[in-house]
């Protein structure tokens, strides 16, 4: 697990640090630095991964993330020193840290000094830098009559793809195998196998839905169709993505990713609430504090109240305890001189209250009825 993310003059903060827990929640308004931590974390990964965290710096622009040059990147008040500064911490006292000099016109950050590692081999063995990190983007794949395939991705890299977009190809290669967590299973499922349980999830978001997918090697594609349950004996002919609700398909990487994650896994995911009903949204808020009792850590950025409250009837329910769950509301004063972020979090308690509700946190809603009540 990641226990501790620090941060300096890296976009929407001067300096700043945060302590995760095995959930954590990104919330604010749009525009107030909740995905900056996401980056720092995908920025490593992105570097590591390309060969350029040793000897060359840090790459802004590759397969995870692009984000223009140096100039982009570099905090507005940062500090005279112009470095961007990285430290993570894990457990078991892992620590890097690592300092790149700031370079306006390239998308390549030179070290400064060579990385600190406590210890190289087991640093570069934690989830973010392994096949044990999956990283789901806002934007995934839309409803389509086929999807690619890559047995690359799956075979070797065990991953939906940053889009999703190889979700169905997962599916319909792992469709026989049991769930690795079965304190994941769904209780209305038949089997723990993933098609399974898939299909026992999805009918909380979609009553009565069934996946039904195939994979094409020979042209490496694969093609998704959807089934309807008809009573209790009877199924409807295939659909196609493109003739049922578009947040059906798009909610489908964020499912597969969670109810197939392996205890130690690193799991980022950005607006899973995307075009789902509020049902549909706190059903995603249970099965993420599901998995992160029993090991996973997640890093969810959402502007779903529904997912939040998911997790905190979760918190009542005892699917999760609430010293597991770490809330981050990132808000900006409109009227301070300077553009900076500041980070609250608050608490729960073991019945999934919160002790403090900062202004524009989730309180729209109230908002809007006190309008309506005047």
């Amino acid at each position: 697990m990641i226990s501790y993310i620090y941060l300096k003059n890296f976009k929407a903060f001067q300096e700043a640090d945060i302590a995760p827990a095995h959930l954590n929640i990104f919330a604010g308004l749009n525009g107030m630095g909740k995905s900056t931590f996401l980056q720092a974390l995908l920025l490593l990964r992105q570097s590591y991964l390309q060969n350029t965290l040793f000897d060359k710096g840090l790459l802004l622009n590759g397969n995870y993330l692009e984000l223009g040059k140096g100039k982009d990147i570099y905090s507005m008040y940062g500090t005279d020193d112009n470095l961007i500064k990285f430290e993570v911490e894990w457990d078991d006292e892992l620590k890097l840290a690592g300092e790149f000099q700031r370079q306006d016109e390239v998308d390549l950050l030179p070290r400064n000094c060579p990385l600190t590692l406590s210890n190289q081999t087991k640093i570069f063995q934690q989830s973010l830098f392994t096949n044990q990190c999956q990283y789901l983007s806002a934007e995934r794949m839309s409803p389509k009559d086929f999807f690619p395939a890559s047995a690359y991705h799956i075979e070797q890299l065990r991953s939906l793809g940053n889009h999703g977009q190889f979700t169905v190809h997962f599916i319909a290669e792992n469709q026989r195998k049991e769930i690795p967590i079965t304190e994941l299973s769904h209780p209305k499922a038949k089997s723990l196998v993933l098609l399974d349980q898939l299909d026992a999830w999805m009918k909380e978001i979609t009553p009565g839905v069934k996946l039904v997918p195939f994979l094409y090697k020979e042209f490496e594609i694969a093609r998704l169709s959807y089934q309807f349950e008809v009573g209790e004996n009877f199924t409807t002919e295939d659909m196609r993505p493109t003739n049922v609700g578009f947040g059906l398909t798009y909610v489908l990487p964020v499912v597969t990713a969670v109810i197939s994650a392996q205890p130690g896994d690193l799991l980022i995911i950005e607006n899973p609430e995307s075009h789902l009903h509020p049902q549909g949204q706190a059903l995603l808020g249970k099965l993420f504090a599901l998995a992160a009792e029993h090991g996973v850590q997640l890093f969810i950025e959402t502007h779903s109240d529904h997912v939040l409250n998911g997790v905190r009837v979760a918190v009542k329910h005892k699917h999760i305890s609430p010293d597991k769950v770490g809330i981050f509301f990132f808000e900006r004063d409109s009227e301070a001189e300077e553009h900076v972020t500041d980070i609250i979090q608050p608490h729960l308690d073991e019945n999934g209250r919160m002790d403090e509700r900062p202004k524009g946190f989730f309180d729209e809603w109230g908002k809007q009825l006190d309008e309506l009540l005047k």
